[in-house]
Parts: structure tokens; sequence; C-alpha cells
């Protein structure tokens, strides 16, 4: 039996598994990285710490599997990670120097705690909330991302929230497909903030 419910405390360790989990472009990232916390750190945690009403997991018998993490206002969300979430992670690992050509993708996701980019409001101003949405991959394809997504959706549209956007990897191919099939359309950013890893998509509510 498949349960979902809000995340709770004791659930932060296994949504730091998840995202390593998942964190090669919907694939196991566990062999790119030493510290396999960093991905959560970004993804998943401070969605929990901080706003763990707006935060829904999947669990079986095993445990939890899966969740679905967003905010309801982008714009205030990231101001707040600057107070409250970025600043002791940004004391705990130094700010990578050098080539960012030559980082390894440790130096990567610390570099992305450091310098965090604002949402462009080309997104914001339509789709002011945002979600981020991972499955263990045993658990694909058999309608648990459907359930969370529609579980977070209706607590968001209830509470007046009339747009929502995501990013998704461009490699990430099986993603791409289930987001277009859930209402999602793509939005083009202008060149100087689009990127060739990331699509991105929104949804009025």
């Amino acid at each position: 039996m498949i349960n979902l419910r809000q995340v709770q405390s004791d659930d932060i360790d296994q949504l730091y598994a998840i995202s390593l989990l998942t964190g090669d472009a919907g694939k196991d990232a566990t062999a790119l990285h030493r510290d396999g916390r960093l991905i959560g750190y970004i993804y998943s945690a401070p969605y929990a710490a901080l706003h763990p009403e707006m935060v829904f997991v999947a669990e079986d018998d095993e445990g939890v599997f899966g969740y679905i993490a967003g905010v309801f206002d982008t714009v205030a969300f990231e101001e707040r990670l600057e107070r409250d979430w970025w600043p002791d992670l940004r004391r705990r690992y130094a700010d990578p120097v050098g080539d960012p050509a030559l980082w390894n993708a440790d130096q990567r996701r610390i570099s992305t705690i450091h310098h965090p980019k604002r949402t462009p409001a080309i997104l914001t101003d339509p789709f002011p909330a945002h979600i981020h949405m991972n499955l263990l991959p045993t658990a694909q394809g058999k309608g648990v991302g459907t359930a969370l997504l529609e579980r977070w959706m209706a607590y968001a549209s209830a509470r007046g929230v009339n747009g929502v956007h995501l990013g998704a990897n461009s490699g990430n191919h099986g993603g791409i497909r289930f987001w277009s099939s859930r209402g999602f359309v793509p939005v083009e950013l202008p060149p100087d903030l689009a990127s060739e890893t990331t699509v991105w998509f929104g949804r009025s509510l």
C-alpha cells in the first residue's frame, strides 16, 4: 500500500538519498559526488526545513521513495534562502575557485550554493509557484508521480495559487514527457537567461 502524506522531520535523510539517486538527469548520481548531500541541499532539504507544509512524500512498507517539494511564492522563498539557508552552508563549503570547466560535480553544486541564480520574472510573474519532484527509479511509471503532483496542485489551488513552474534537465527525456503530458507547457526564455541544460515549464491553475 502506498501512502501520500506531508513530510516529517525524520524523512529528511531519505530526501537527501532520493535527491542523490535521481540527481543525474533522473539517474543515480552517486558516482559523481563525494558529498552525497549536496544535491539535497539545493533541491529538497530547504523546502522540508523551511516550508514542510508544502512538501509531500510517497511511502510504502519499505519507507519513503518519492517526494514533491515546492513553494507558492518563488521570489519570497529565494529571499528566505538567502537569510536562513545558504549562509550556514557557505560557511561549511568554500566557494570553488579556478576554471569552472575543470570543476567536479561537487564543486559545481557548491558554486550554486554560493551563487544561486534568481528565477527570472518571465517565469515568476505568470507562474509564481515552483516545484521539484523525484521518485526512485523502481517507483516510476506506476502513477505515483501523478498522484503526488495532483496532491500538491490541489493543495496549492485551494490556497489561491494561480500558476506553477519547474525546470527539467534537458537530458531527462522521461521527465520531459511526463511534464508535457500533465498540462505543463514549455516556457521559452530570452537567450541571456536560457540554459542548454534546462527546459522550463509552466502551468496555470
